[in-house]
């Protein structure tokens, strides 16, 4: 599809886009002025928890919904911005009641249910670090989380309990008090309570509802979020309470929340985008947000994103390519005449997506980039400006990107307009972690010259846009060329049957390495010597003979990491022939099952 197909797409939506003239904000933006779309406390605090939900009651929205809660079994449940200051600062008080102390680590490990939102916003009020956790972890990861960041409370469920969390934790010696969270937030029979644990419900309802929010330093300790990294064990990355004011101006400059939209983000919160995007950016913001307790399935996200009237969805390529694989005659069944907006992230996304965005819903989807490290959105596709697919977009106002190359003697230099080079951002803005927990040194190496150094490689156009070429450690080295396997893969994707497609480096006595790529067809598509045909000749036209895959595997599905990223170490390592359990490059909980959901 051209450029002006997706701005004929995007006329037909009435409501005016936040950001409009991109360089005009960007020569005028302060972070001062940004400042005061926020409350803050009157001793001039800035509290997460406060800017999300208590605000908004003198603002006249305190009946409004916040949450529009989806149960698996069909189930709905919806709670106002009143119900969410209640029931966090009842949350609040039960946390100060067990003599649990600001700064401390309250750990939550449940599904998307009500009770884990109510959480991370009582337990932000009190000034305990939160850290949600991925519901699928096995009890290894678990460990490893809560051992690292000294976890003092659990918010979990029996089930889990059961499973993940009762075989270890004798190992976690900090670990003083389990919650638990029962359905449809009910209170936990008393012969289905574990031992060792206590009931939350019980507890919210003898607390109070009223909690006076201490002073909140926006330099004081908030979140704790592990990176899902592929080597090593994981990182706790901490983040400050003045991060929310990122949070907040990202989701209305990138993804163009407006006050009476009605967002999705289908992120897990024990993800960094789960709860930065998926809790607190659109709470700020006064909207109402959807949350789907099911798993992936397309049918379903079709009806919700439908009968939901969502505006606004933040997804993932992962979903995106999920959705690809089940063809667009689901579309046909739904009207979407709400969306406006889509916006994805967690790894790139490849251009065939983006267009296929228009295919299926008839807008674009919009490409943005982040880290856990960086805490908020720092590069997007924004609703007013062109897209180019492929990009990850321009800087958001207040950041500043820099492309970084080192000379003879390891100095780091700004790269000439479309050269490679690492991306860096310039420190200081307000969701910058401040520190891997108990890892200073690691933390200090992140840092050069006054920049953050990604460990991404990219290249920034002449416009500003800028250009996604892979992680440090997944650049190829063949016949002289480095290559970035992002850019091979999204040319992989244009032959209709593919579905998802990675790249790999293997070993060759003459080129070092040459390029082999395994691929995921979609329904309806078998693996045939003719397909392998066909997606290799696209490759050499659309790349040329040097930089296009010299194999082709078929796999039924690509190995990924639990949030859903393609894991191309793990192919590797297969390729070489090593047994997948002495794959000790890998995190242990680094590998999705199939059909884990995104």
């Amino acid at each position: 599809m051209t450029y002006e197909s997706i701005q004929k797409a995007r006329s037909l939506c009435a409501v005016q886009p936040n950001l409009v003239d991109y360089e005009a904000e960007r020569t005028s933006f302060t972070w001062e002025r940004a400042r005061r779309g926020l409350s803050g406390q009157q001793d001039g605090g800035l509290n997460m928890a406060f800017e999300a939900v208590d605000r908004h009651l003198e603002s006249g929205l305190a009946q409004k919904v916040a949450i529009r809660w989806l149960g698996r079994d069909e189930s709905r449940r919806e709670l106002t911005y009143a119900d969410l200051a209640d029931a966090s600062a009842r949350f609040a008080n039960v946390l100060a009641g067990l003599g649990v102390l600001r700064g401390e680590r309250v750990f939550l490990l449940a599904g998307r249910v009500p009770e884990l939102y109510i959480a991370v916003l009582g337990g932000l009020k009190l000034g305990a670090v939160v850290c949600p956790l991925f519901s699928q972890f096995g009890p290894e990861p678990i460990r490893q989380r809560m051992q690292i960041g000294d976890a003092a409370v659990l918010v979990t469920t029996p089930s889990l309990y059961r499973k993940r969390v009762a075989p270890i934790r004798a190992e976690v010696p900090t670990l003083r008090h389990v919650l638990m969270v029962g359905d449809d937030g009910r209170a936990v029979p008393p012969e289905d309570l574990p031992e060792g644990t206590l009931d939350l419900a019980s507890l919210l309802h003898d607390a109070s509802s009223t909690f006076e929010i201490p002073h909140t330093d926006p330099e004081d300790p908030a979140l704790l979020h592990f990176t899902s990294g592929t080597t090593g064990k994981p990182k706790g990355a901490v983040h400050v309470h003045g991060a929310v004011l990122m949070h907040h101006i990202s989701a209305f400059y990138a993804l163009d929340l407006h006050p009476d939209d009605v967002f999705w983000c289908t992120a897990d919160p024990g993800w960094v985008t789960g709860t930065s995007y998926g809790v607190l950016a659109p709470l700020t913001h006064g909207l109402t947000m959807v949350v789907d307790e099911a798993d992936f399935d397309a049918d379903r996200w079709y009806r919700i994103l439908s009968e939901e009237r969502v505006c606004v969805w933040y997804t993932a390529p992962t979903a995106v390519r999920m959705m690809m694989r089940a063809g667009t005659e689901l579309t046909k069944k739904f009207s979407f005449k709400h969306l406006r907006f889509i916006a994805s992230v967690g790894e790139p996304l490849n251009p065939e997506a983006v267009l296929w965005g228009i295919d299926a819903f008839g807008l674009p989807i919009h490409d943005n980039w982040w880290q856990t490290e960086t805490g908020g959105i720092m590069i997007a596709n924004y609703a007013a400006s062109e897209v180019r697919p492929g990009s990850m977009g321009r800087p958001l106002p207040g950041i500043t990107v820099g492309i970084l190359v080192r000379d003879a003697e390891g100095k780091l230099h700004e790269a000439p307009v479309g050269t490679e080079g690492e991306l860096a951002l310039r420190t200081g803005w307000p969701s910058m972690f401040r520190g891997y927990l108990h890892e200073d040194e690691r933390y200090k190496k992140c840092f050069e010259d006054g920049w953050y150094l990604s460990g991404d490689l990219a290249r920034q156009d002449e416009d500003g846009f800028v250009w996604f070429i892979g992680r440090s450690d997944d650049v190829i080295k063949t016949s002289g060329h480095l290559i970035g396997p992002f850019e091979v893969e999204s040319a992989l994707l244009e032959h209709a049957a593919v579905a998802e497609a990675a790249v790999i480096g293997k070993p060759d006595p003459v080129a070092g390495n040459i390029l082999k790529a395994f691929v995921s067809l979609k329904a309806g598509f078998a693996p045939s010597d003719q397909i392998r045909r066909e997606i290799l000749s696209i490759a050499r036209t659309r790349l040329g003979p040097a930089v296009s895959p010299k194999e082709i595997d078929f796999l039924p599905t690509l190995p990924k990491t639990r949030s859903g990223k393609i894991l191309r170490r793990l192919l590797r390592a297969r390729e070489l022939g090593l047994p997948e359990g002495d794959l000790s490059t890998l995190e242990a909980d680094s590998v999705a099952p199939r059909g884990a959901t995104p």
